[in-house]
């Protein structure tokens, strides 16, 4: 995963072969914000027109998604090679 900024092409990023691995400490605010972007989706429960359903977002908060149950919401996430998280 490439977590650098465009100003940064010129320098590894954290997944570079000539280079160890990243101290999470050390990213940036934007970089700490992409991190998990294209891997992770948040699942949530919410009330959508009265009725309980399940928000997925992407890791940076984006909405992407509403499921009419957990099921659905973890299934759709997976289908498209992504790992499901709770948010509570």
């Amino acid at each position: 995963m490439n977590v650098n900024t465009p100003n940064e092409t010129d320098t590894p990023g954290p997944d570079s072969p000539d280079q160890g691995p990243t101290d999470i400490r050390q990213l940036s605010a934007h970089q700490l914000a992409k991190l998990g972007v294209s891997h992770i989706a948040y699942v949530k429960p919410v009330i959508m027109e009265g009725a309980a359903a399940f928000a997925i977002h992407a890791a940076d908060g984006t909405p992407m998604a509403v499921a009419g149950d957990r099921d659905v919401a973890d299934a759709a996430i997976r289908q498209h090679e992504m790992v499901p998280l709770s948010v509570h």
